[in-house]
């Protein structure tokens, strides 16, 4: 459940902006005390609400519990506009351009069906937009990480590794 004030909101934008930001800056930003902002983070960590050091987001804790992963199939000549016009969508998370069954691939996130129909249909009305399948995600098993990528990578050496081989393998 969403038990955020304005306050926690405008924290939450602050950290997105700039994720180095120093608890004085924060503060003097928002016009709070230090002591405020640094017990408002706390309670955001604590309850989850701020993940990964106390800089990731966890949209289902601020409502967005609902996660669709749409594949849009677009006029090529409009491609660039469809894009301009899914940035425009504040619900749209990512956008990725893909080979295969359609055209573009974009996570999209809502805070129930009837959020998420509200953005399915603005994706429909944009020009180029040809059709959209969309799947709903029922359950996160492995959020996005790249802790085991450059972990592998930092216990590698590097030396005699050419561009073709992965990571770890011996040249």
């Amino acid at each position: 459940m969403n038990t955020l004030d304005p306050m926690d909101l405008k924290i939450l934008l602050e950290l997105i902006k700039d994720p180095r930001i120093q608890i004085a800056e924060l503060s003097d930003g928002l016009g709070i005390a230090r002591n405020t902002a640094q017990s408002r983070l706390k309670r955001l960590l604590r309850t989850g609400v701020l993940q990964a050091a106390g800089r990731e987001v966890d949209l289902e804790k601020v409502g967005y519990d609902v996660v669709a992963f749409v594949t849009i199939e677009v006029t090529h000549r409009e491609l660039d506009g469809v894009i301009g016009a899914l940035r425009l969508i504040p619900q749209v998370l990512e956008v990725h351009e893909i080979s295969g069954r359609g055209d573009l691939w974009c996570r999209v996130v809502a805070t129930d069906t009837h959020n998420l129909q509200s953005a399915l249909r603005s994706v429909l009305r944009t020009k180029g937009v040809i059709r959209t399948e969309t799947v709903l995600a029922l359950h996160t098993h492995i959020p996005y990480r790249t802790e085991p990528l450059i972990g592998r990578m930092a216990a590698t050496p590097t030396r005699g590794r050419n561009d073709n081989q992965s990571p770890g393998a011996e040249a």
